[in-house]
């Protein structure tokens, strides 16, 4: 397994980096990330077991109610200031990023184009307060998000909803889905390819006002995982992706179908892998919500206060006169922090 390196990030050298980024695009775009590849499975590991969770001082976000719920924790709310209680891709029991994790737990929506403020404000009288936004990627499908801008998510976040950012970046060299093939990555090189996407990701959230310590989650689409090559390369592509947007203060996360990526992952995670996302977000349909029993997953894998459940999709909903076509999710993840 690859030592980690030491890594000292202070305010200053913070601000530095995000007022580069902020800068719009420069010849900064074209540099390379660290070239540091991939490191082989080691010979021999035992699975990684995570540590109990930190305290966390819990702030409810407006509208959320606060009887205990199924999962034997208070339904919805907002965890702020929490360290997450596993230790991949950096020290056991703290993220590597800027701060600790900001974490909701309740519904949340995700929809193709970013809704205007307006629908935003109406849907407010629906029992999600957790939107995902599809802010980055070149295998978005909806590439144009007229909505999406700094002010937009300013003003979302003061209206009480929490955001969760989503990178479409480049797929699997074997993914299922015809209209993505266009979007594979390279098999020459996909650790370099992740590294510079993961960069891409960085810097694109930060123009949106997403600060270090915000999740930021990488959209795999479902893939053939069982072709080792190829289950090998996007591996490789995932992690390089998350240790770039780790080693910027942010949060890595991976949404992805429960039998394909999901089932991936969490094989790497019993082997041993470093650089492996600190949240996953997993597509399993079957109409109810299942946080912490998703069967592809140890049940103390990524838990607690690092998944998502994606349980319904392609589904419409109208709330306060405005309807949307939405994915259904249940969250007890980090979200994306706003200032």
């Amino acid at each position: 397994m690859r030592e980690h390196k030491p890594i000292i990030r202070h305010g200053a050298i913070v601000a530095m980096v995000l007022a580069c980024l902020l800068a719009g695009p420069t010849a900064a775009e074209a540099v390379a990330p660290r070239p540091a590849g991939p490191v082989a499975k080691p010979a021999s590991v035992t699975a990684s077991t995570p540590a109990q969770a930190r305290t966390y001082r819990q702030a409810r976000a407006p509208g959320d109610g606060g009887d205990d719920g199924p999962f034997g924790f208070a339904d919805t709310g907002l965890l702020d200031g929490l360290d997450l209680p596993y230790g991949l891709g950096g020290d056991e029991g703290a993220p590597s990023g800027g701060g600790p994790a900001r974490v909701y737990r309740g519904y949340g929506f995700d929809t193709c184009r970013t809704p205007p403020l307006s629908t935003m404000r109406a849907w407010l009288r629906s029992k999600y307060r957790a939107v995902g936004v599809y802010y980055g990627g070149r295998a978005r499908a909806c590439s144009t998000q007229r909505h999406l801008n700094r002010k937009w998510v300013r003003s979302v976040h003061r209206m009480g909803w929490r955001i969760l950012p989503i990178y479409v970046g480049s797929q699997s060299p074997c993914v299922r889905g015809k209209h993505l093939r266009n979007h594979r990555i390279s098999t020459d090189d996909p650790w370099g390819q992740g590294a510079g996407e993961g960069w891409d990701a960085v810097r694109r959230a930060a123009a949106l006002g997403f600060e270090p310590g915000s999740a930021l989650y990488l959209d795999m689409e479902a893939y053939n995982a069982k072709r080792s090559r190829c289950a090998d390369q996007t591996l490789d592509f995932i992690r390089a992706w998350d240790r770039e947007v780790d080693d910027a203060g942010y949060l890595p996360g991976l949404y992805s179908s429960s039998e394909s990526g999901i089932r991936h992952i969490e094989r790497a995670r019993r082997e041993g892998y470093d650089d492996l996302p600190r949240a996953v977000w997993f597509a399993r349909w079957q109409g109810k919500p299942a946080v912490r029993s998703e069967p592809v997953l140890d049940r103390d894998a990524w838990h607690p206060h690092g998944r998502i459940h994606q349980y319904s999709g392609s589904v419409r909903e109208k709330h306060g006169g405005r309807r949307l076509a939405i994915d259904r999710n249940r969250l007890d993840g980090p979200v994306a922090v706003v200032g």
